[in-house]
């Protein structure tokens, strides 16, 4: 049985942008989690794990009958085009970590926001506000200030990272898409099981015996993950792309707070002019669709 489309009123937006908000406080959690892991564990071998855990934890909750549901879910093709999107993104993305200093690099990244209210407006017809579209280039003059970039080219690390902000942005459009018309627990089910045999391949030939703080790492990113990707596919069935595509840049807030936190990183003034920024872009979308007026849905 497929979802059912939750209408589009004004405390189900205000719904969709806490959803999305806790999701990407979530993710920038997982993030400090997979930082910590990586200086041992490779990269493979932590996505297939936390794939591990979050069909667990589905298979716990939807047993037999969400395996034959999701094998006979009807976006099964979509939700696959969108993990292997995200896959070339993060591929894109790490590959260019290589090369760019990490203001460089998240700067540039997070143009998706704006790219995901351009295309909402292409692929799903959404009529965008100007209140929208202001908040988005607010929410990223923020980024631009708290990152402090230096003059970058057209370099191939650049055109990377640009690459797997146009695939992550797509992802958020399919998703949106998705989300109408699938149950989320099924989306996760087929979103993770592309991932686990995916990263079971290269797994084969880089295995890392892990120690038992590493498996409570990978336990720990693993279910972090599950309920960021849960609160997300939520929000997306309540708010528009172009509306949650703004909040995305509060996870460069929780970013710079967690690496003071833990590793002691102390940011600069522009950090926080940045914030506000951010911060402000979130209240303006907040306040906009708070005010904007909608049809009365029909019982």
């Amino acid at each position: 049985m497929s979802a059912v489309p939750i209408p589009e009123t004004r405390d189900h937006v205000l719904a969709g942008i806490m959803l999305t908000s806790v999701a990407y406080f979530v993710f920038t959690l997982h993030d400090a989690v997979v930082k910590l892991l990586v200086a041992s564990t490779p990269v493979w071998q932590i996505l297939f794990f936390r794939s591990v855990t979050i069909l667990i934890g589905c298979l716990i909750l939807g047993g037999r009958p969400l395996c034959v549901e999701a094998a006979r879910s009807p976006v099964m093709k979509p939700m696959f085009l969108r993990s292997f999107l995200i896959l070339v993104a993060w591929l894109c993305y790490y590959t260019a970590a290589r090369y760019l200093q990490l203001a460089e690099l998240t700067t540039i990244y997070y143009a998706a926001p704006v790219m995901v209210t351009a295309m909402s407006v292409f692929v799903l017809k959404e009529q965008v506000p100007p209140v929208r579209w202001a908040a988005v280039f607010i929410g990223f003059a923020g980024v631009y200030l708290a990152c402090d970039p230096a003059t970058l080219g057209l370099s191939i690390p650049v055109l990377l990272v640009l690459a797997a902000a146009f695939m992550w942005g797509l992802s958020i459009v399919l998703l949106r898409k998705i989300a109408l018309q699938e149950k989320t627990i099924v989306q996760m089910v087929l979103n993770n099981s592309f991932f686990l045999v995916t990263a079971g391949v290269p797994l084969v030939y880089l295995w890392h015996t892990p120690d038992l703080l590493e498996i409570l790492l990978l336990l720990g990113a693993g279910t972090l993950a599950g309920i960021a990707q849960f609160t997300l596919f939520e929000g997306m069935k309540r708010a528009e792309a172009s509306i949650v595509a703004t909040f995305e840049y509060t996870g460069l807030v929780w970013a710079f707070l967690l690496g003071y936190l833990i590793w002691a990183d102390i940011p600069r003034h522009e950090v926080f002019l940045g914030a506000s920024l951010i911060i402000g872009a979130g209240l303006l979308m907040i306040a906009g669709e708070h005010f904007r007026k909608r049809p009365t849905p029909e019982k």
